[in-house]
């Protein structure tokens, strides 16, 4: 009765929203994670009543942790226990040239850190299973150094180093959470604190850099900048948003940084040379008084204010509202053309490096929004160092595989200042730079060098995982869809590996070095992730070891590539000779002679020519390099870029992952269906019976498509027979040798018959459209004859 009367309720309090957040902000109060990178260290404060825990991440990575006082001096016995290593490994880390750990070095001078006589606690040798861990309980307030020493990856041995994990877990809580300020880049010129809700100004000369820092995440920081000599004559050009994107050819929308900005004369003020969070705003301007009046906010704190009143030391008239770029800003616009906001993808510690390029006088806010996501609801405070011109850092930007990675910067390869020396044109693939295109030669050149002669190129981002152990086979018969039982020693097979519901991960190669020796090399980080995710959840005994930074590697490619390899290569005699290695084969190899460099070399490629990658240590590419190209000048030998490999794969009908797959497409769909062995293979492997299920009712077939006319088309196009859309373009370009505008394609099975006529979408798809016919998709050789020649 009472129930017709009163409305019906959901009995108790509310519950919180249910969010998935990265690590770094879920953690329990008072806990820390920190990343010792394989072959690396790192510098942690420690207090008394604190505990940490070392997990062996990947498995098999020695670690060494050297513990010191407050004033200094070494003192094992502030974790316990007694020591068993003279930190030689830690020693040898130091004592190398790797930059990476400049701060850490650094580190230990501020505290007057002498390593000499070093005693350390060592742990961990090659057979550690990953997950592995060792706990600590820190008896009085010092530093730990953590170190995952290493040295060069023996090729057939596979030893490489991996990273380690620390998580310290804190006996006093901080009332209010805050990260420690990372150690500086180098030393600091100036270090200025943007308090929480205010903005300072500074003075920075040209050449000198500027890190702007997100202390602890989810915070934007607006920039202005002025050039100081036009401030003397009383000029007050702003950067100028409108005028960089302008000069830059980059319009947004689209969340990110241009690499240089200019004031409203086209003068350039200072250029990007690092960046660890990848989403800014550069379009939108810095809040003012008049955005929180029209939101119900009059009267509140607005960085535009703030920066009037800073300015005033430089003499800069006050504006209502300031043009500026919005660091750590997440904003976009949507396909109406409306800009939404969320919060930033900043983590604590999280920077941007500039260089000005002229003096300049800028001014850096720490916003105060605590009315929307902008700031994580939570507005905290920007640090600002400013570094000498006479510093060098290298041009980078961050990337995490997953999301509780840690940011990973922009590497050069080994081959890297080799390429350099012929070209300026570097993109960032994969967390690398690597070469666009060539300056004396340029795509078509390299492209026709590929095709003719004999080309060399640079794909050391290639991912690649040492996978070891007696239940390594049983590993990647089960990960991978090809069958690795019939994959014999010195072999390689392409495969796919695929999720539960059939969609790709990755596609790569397999290469068989021993009976419980495999070694995959795909295109992503998170394969191997996924890989030892898997072993782990079974319990196999395997390790699955990241050596990318291990293993460098060049491609070279084209019908001269065996003449000009024969020369250089040496094989021992229990290997097969050079002439005698098959396609899709590989030998152990060295230079020249049994006493020569040793290096990896595999019949194998990206192009759909004769062609080999050749992959040694980083520390050998120098060498490895300049004797292929000096035996490969009298072949004709030219460097190639990307954009030339971009042409070569398509032609060949070669898959690029992003493009003409995704994990929303199976192997069948992305034209691959030779690599799902469904009939021959007995063994079950993952997402067997979802791509039963998908070959035997196909949606979509990955189809050719040649196009009756010069203009270009792009990833993403649609593919329309009358108004239906029923497809979309995935690759394409216009081919040198073929005389034909070409595309990869994925459309609907009712019209992938070869010769169907259809239309490519230009402009919103309806007003502007182009010809083509459905072909096969490799439109050259497709019967693979040349790289099997």
């Amino acid at each position: 009765m009472l129930d017709d009367i009163y409305a019906r309720v959901q009995p108790g309090p509310p519950r919180p929203s249910r969010i998935i957040e990265p690590r770094v902000f879920s953690l329990p109060p008072g806990t820390e994670r920190y990343v010792v990178e394989g072959a690396g260290a790192i510098l942690i404060r420690i207090e008394a009543g604190d505990r940490f825990t070392i997990t062996n991440d990947e498995g098999g990575q020695p670690c060494e942790v050297v513990a010191a006082d407050e004033k200094g001096q070494i003192d094992p016995a502030i974790i316990g226990g007694a020591p068993n290593s003279d930190a030689a490994g830690l020693k040898a880390l130091l004592t190398a040239s790797d930059q990476s750990l400049r701060g850490l070095r650094m580190g230990l001078e501020a505290r007057g850190l002498d390593l000499a006589q070093a005693r350390a606690h060592r742990f961990w040798d090659a057979g550690t299973p990953a997950g592995s861990s060792q706990e600590f309980s820190v008896e009085r307030d010092g530093v730990l150094i953590v170190a995952a020493p290493g040295g060069a990856m023996d090729l057939e041995v596979q030893d490489t180093a991996t990273p380690l994990t620390v998580m310290v877990s804190r006996a006093v809580i901080k009332r209010v959470p805050k990260f420690e300020l990372p150690d500086p880049l180098a030393d600091p010129l100036q270090s200025i604190r943007v308090h929480s809700a205010t903005a300072e100004a500074y003075f920075v000369k040209a050449g000198d850099y500027i890190q702007i820092q997100d202390v602890d995440g989810r915070q934007c920081t607006d920039f202005e900048c002025f050039s100081a000599s036009k401030l003397d004559k009383g000029i007050e050009h702003a950067l100028d948003v409108t005028t960089t994107r302008t000069l830059m050819s980059h319009a947004y929308p689209m969340p990110g940084l241009h690499a240089k900005y200019y004031d409203q004369e086209m003068l350039p003020l200072v250029e990007v040379i690092q960046d660890t969070c990848g989403r800014h705003d550069a379009f939108a301007m810095a809040c003012s008084e008049k955005y929180y009046n029209d939101i119900g906010y009059p009267g509140h704190v607005n960085c535009s204010t703030n920066f009037n009143n800073a300015l005033k030391t430089y003499n800069v008239t006050g504006r209502p509202g300031w043009m500026a770029i919005n660091f750590f800003f997440n904003t976009s616009i949507d396909d109406h053309g409306v800009m939404y906001t969320d919060e930033p993808w900043s983590r604590p510690g999280d920077y941007v490096l500039l260089r000005a390029l002229t003096d300049i006088v800028c001014v850096s806010s720490a916003c105060p929004d605590d009315t929307t996501a902008a700031n994580g609801w939570n507005p905290t405070d920007i640090h600002i160092r400013t570094y000498s011109g006479t510093e060098t850092f290298s041009r980078s930007i961050a990337y995490r595989p997953t999301p509780n990675s840690e940011a990973k910067m922009t590497k050069e390869t080994g081959f890297h200042e080799n390429f350099a020396k012929l070209t300026r044109n570097f993109i960032e693939y994969n967390g690398y730079w690597l070469a666009n295109c060539f300056a004396e030669t340029g795509p078509i050149e390299e492209y026709w060098a590929c095709r003719k002669d004999v080309a060399i190129m640079d794909l050391s981002p290639l991912r690649k995982f040492e996978i070891t152990g007696p239940d390594a086979e049983k590993l990647c018969q089960y990960v991978f869809t090809r069958n690795m039982k019939t994959l014999a020693i010195g072999g390689v097979v392409y495969t796919a590996m695929c999720y539960e519901h059939g969609g790709m991960i990755d596609d790569g190669t397999v290469f068989r070095l021993g009976q419980d020796n495999f070694r995959w090399i795909g295109g992503t980080d998170y394969g191997g992730e996924w890989i030892r995710e898997i072993a782990e959840k079974l319990g196999l005994k395997v390790l699955v070891r990241s050596s990318t930074d291990q293993l460098h590697n060049v491609a070279v490619q084209g019908p001269k590539s065996r003449d000009l390899l024969r020369r250089l290569v040496w094989t021992a005699p229990h290997n097969p000779e050079f002439d005698q290695l098959g396609w899709f084969r590989f030998t152990p190899a060295r230079l020249r002679n049994e006493t020569g460099t040793a290096f990896v070399i595999s019949r194998t490629g990206y192009t759909g020519e004769l062609g080999y990658e050749v992959m040694c240590h980083p520390k050998d590419c120098d060498e490895i390099f300049k004797a292929i190209w000096d035996a490969g000048q009298e072949f004709g030998l030219k460097p190639m870029g990307l954009e030339a490999l971009d042409m070569v794969r398509i032609e060949a009908g070669l898959i690029f992952a992003g493009y003409d797959f995704s994990d929303q497409t199976d192997p069948f769909e992305a034209g691959i269906g030779f690599t799902v062995p469904l009939k021959s293979k007995e063994d079950d492997f993952i997402g067997r019976d979802a791509l039963i299920r998908r070959k035997e009712n196909p949606l979509r077939k990955m189809v050719g498509l040649e196009i009756d006319s010069k203009v270009q088309v792009g990833h993403g196009d649609c593919i329309h027979i009358g108004r239906a859309q029923i497809g979309e373009v995935t690759s394409s370009m216009i081919s040198p040798l073929l005389g034909k505008n070409i595309a990869l394609a994925r459309v609907d099975v009712t019209h992938a018959e070869f010769g169907t006529e259809v239309e490519v979408g230009k402009l919103d798809g309806h007003q502007k459209r182009l010809p083509a016919t459905i072909v096969p998709f490799a439109a050259y050789d497709p019967k693979k004859e040349r790289p099997r020649s």
